[in-house]
């Protein structure tokens, strides 16, 4: 029973990160013409628009669509009824590489009802438009050799609680980058006697309590779940409510016009921290470490597999952080969207676009020299495909590029089965 209850909390944890939209009781289904939803440049792309219920056509339905560069202001909209119950349309084409993207609404009993589609236009042709740095390597060795200085002072508790019969499950407490700092995360190791390859999971936007994955553990894996914000990740989710609307709203824009001040120096040397204390067990079989995470996460993944050598693989979902000067170049930029029209005036400062160039992932991504297992959609509103493949593209390392074209800031299971199993692969030689 306890091993049971311990699972179905890594599984709740797990599936608000990476869930999948509700089904409704109407659906609206948009669709490339092209199988792949790819096109090249200057091809034009239609898009089919229906609305369902129970599996067919919805007669004289009322919707309302917008076409236009992902992100972007929409080059054409509309509002329309399909006697059918369907439509296609014209959605034009783009000259050089991106993305072109179709939203449609549907009215019905005074509900409404979305849902899009995204043509990718010579996706894999993406540059960057964030500058690099030219002292941004010496930037991040000075940094690492600060955190080496600190000593890890680590604390780890026993959960009675989550353990099973295999697995031990720990509350993991690290001093991290700066005097006070700490690193919190949930630590699993496989209780029988012997050496085990590590698996770090870094976090995607937010803050939260953690369960730590057990199930991997279960394989004869190292794993730790780590929090960034230097807090517990066991206490009452009304804690991390207060903390998310309150001291910790808006984290990711603290200190950003100081390289040094800013929020995400703590949290890219904490991931570091987090590899410094998995090298050190006793149990690590001193060459197997892998990190994967989404989102945030998936941007952590690339970033701390650059920053440290003993990471031999990683694992990214949808990385955030990537090419955030699009919009300033007037195409999507990377969550959190420093530069859309909404954040602009605030953002659009010198000394802001010089700190991000140290911390974009596009930065990170260039330095990349391990293999890497990456899965998006085309439909990410969070952190738009133009900003993914920006960072993707720069990568000189082994990878491969699982697409579950349909999909926004979420997964399939099997997106996180097939990532799971390439990873497991990976670290225990199989």
């Amino acid at each position: 029973m306890k091993k049971t209850a311990n699972i179905l909390f890594f599984v709740l944890s797990f599936s608000v990160a990476f869930a999948q939209p509700v089904e409704k009781l109407y659906k609206v289904v948009v669709a490339p013409d092209h199988f792949d939803w790819n096109y090249k440049s200057g091809e034009n792309v239609k898009f089919t628009i229906s609305v369902l219920q129970n599996g067919n056509l919805v007669k004289n339905a009322r919707v309302r669509y917008e076409i236009g560069p992902e992100k972007m202001e929409p080059t054409k909209k509309e509002t329309v009824t399909l006697p059918s119950g369907s439509i296609t349309l014209d959605g034009g084409t783009m000259k050089t590489g991106g993305f072109l993207r179709c939203i449609a609404i549907a009215e019905i009993d005074g509900k409404e009802y979305r849902n899009l589609a995204t043509a990718g236009f010579d996706p894999l042709t993406i540059q960057p438009t964030v500058e690099n740095p030219n002292d941004f390597d010496t930037f991040w060795q000075t940094a690492k050799a600060d955190l080496a200085k600190i000593p890890m002072d680590a604390k780890m508790t026993l959960l009675p609680e989550r353990c099973t019969e295999t697995v031990n499950v720990y509350h993991l407490n690290l001093q991290n980058f700066r005097n006070g700092s700490r690193l919190y995360g949930i630590l699993c190791v496989p209780k029988k006697e012997g050496k085990y390859p590590a698996l770090l999971h870094v976090p995607g936007a937010g803050v939260r309590a953690y369960y730590g994955d057990i199930a991997n553990a279960a394989k004869g894996i190292i794993t730790l779940q780590i929090g960034i914000h230097g807090v517990p990740v066991t206490m009452d989710p009304s804690n991390y409510l207060d903390l998310g609307a309150g001291a910790l709203n808006g984290y990711m824009n603290y200190g950003s016009d100081d390289r040094d001040r800013f929020y995400y120096k703590r949290v890219y040397l904490g991931c570091v921290r987090a590899n410094d204390f998995l090298t050190s067990l006793p149990q690590f079989d001193g060459s197997n470490l892998a990190v994967t995470g989404g989102s945030q996460g998936g941007a952590l993944s690339i970033i701390t597999a650059a920053l440290d050598p003993r990471v031999k693989w990683l694992g990214a979902f949808y990385p955030a952080l990537s090419d955030v000067t699009g919009y300033l170049k007037g195409r999507a930029g990377g969550w959190p969207h420093y530069f859309d029209k909404n954040a602009l005036a605030y953002n659009n400062k010198p000394e802001k676009i010089t700190t991000l160039g140290y911390y974009d992932v596009v930065n990170f991504a260039r330095r990349v020299k391990v293999p890497g297992s990456y899965s998006w959609g085309f439909n990410d509103e969070t952190c738009p495909p133009t900003s993914m493949y920006a960072s993707y593209n720069v990568i000189s390392a082994p990878k491969e590029l699982y697409l579950a074209l349909e999909t926004g800031h979420w997964t399939y299971p099997e997106q996180q089965e097939r990532m799971t199993a390439w990873l497991v692969n990976k670290l225990t030689n199989k």
